[in-house]
């Protein structure tokens, strides 16, 4: 995994959304969740987004990292079309380019933390010395190198995000895409997950788009965008 250093801190745009909708349908009914949304993300960004249940955060999210398709208009990121992408291609851009971090952990239980970090890894022609290697590095960065070993059960909400974390980094992608990352952490917890968010933008330059209902947690990005009724504001 190359986690070295880059140069600038933020620079070329890494999304950019024209004119996106989204629209599902319940039976024939349609249900327009975005419209007409505009969005231009810097690379090396760390942006938060907020907004009242419903109002398309995660729908926004899910588009960004290629896990749905708009409906209407243009989204480009990392320099992919994906309107246009099929679903090969699509599974070929989200591992190459998306880090997934949620709410929940979803990590396997009967599982030690460095085989947990390393499923990433097993999509790829990895021998498993190398994949090791990788998973080892990664937890290093979150600061978990001590705990490796251990399972899920014998670690604590925060040290299990954490090996969340290194998991969504192994693979050494463009953008982490984090869906209320501290939603089930006590403060203190919170704030440690945050303060590593913050290294990873700063220290490794990877572009970071989280969406959170917490004030404190949105104020620790640089910028912070407000998404209501399918509208940013």
């Amino acid at each position: 995994m190359n986690m070295a250093m880059a140069e600038s801190a933020v620079g070329n745009p890494i999304v950019d959304m024209q004119g996106v909708g989204k629209t599902f349908y319940r039976g024939k009914e349609p249900v327009v969740v975005l419209e007409g949304l505009n969005l231009g993300v810097a690379e090396g960004a760390f942006e938060a987004l907020m907004g009242p249940s419903g109002s398309g955060k995660s729908t926004l999210l899910n588009l960004i990292a290629g896990l749905d398709r708009p409906s209407t208009g243009r989204a480009v990121v990392a320099g992919s079309n994906l309107k246009d992408m099929s679903d090969g291609q699509l599974a070929a851009f989200r591992a190459r380019h998306i880090g997934f971090i949620f709410q929940a952990y979803n990590l396997i239980p009967v599982l030690t933390a460095l085989e947990n970090v390393e499923l990433p890894l097993l999509l790829h022609s990895l021998s498993g010395r190398e994949r090791r290697k990788r998973a080892e590095t990664a937890l290093r960065v979150v600061g978990l190198e001590e705990r490796m070993h251990h399972r899920p059960n014998q670690l604590s909400g925060g040290q299990e995000q954490r090996v969340a974390i290194a998991r969504a980094i192994v693979n050494d992608p463009t953008i982490l895409i984090c869906d209320e990352p501290t939603g089930d952490l006590d403060r203190k917890s919170a704030d440690e997950i945050i303060a590593l968010l913050e290294r990873l933008n700063k220290e490794f330059k990877k572009t970071i788009l989280m969406v959170t209902h917490d004030p404190q947690v949105a104020a620790r990005a640089s910028i912070t965008r407000k998404l209501d009724k399918g509208q940013l504001t």
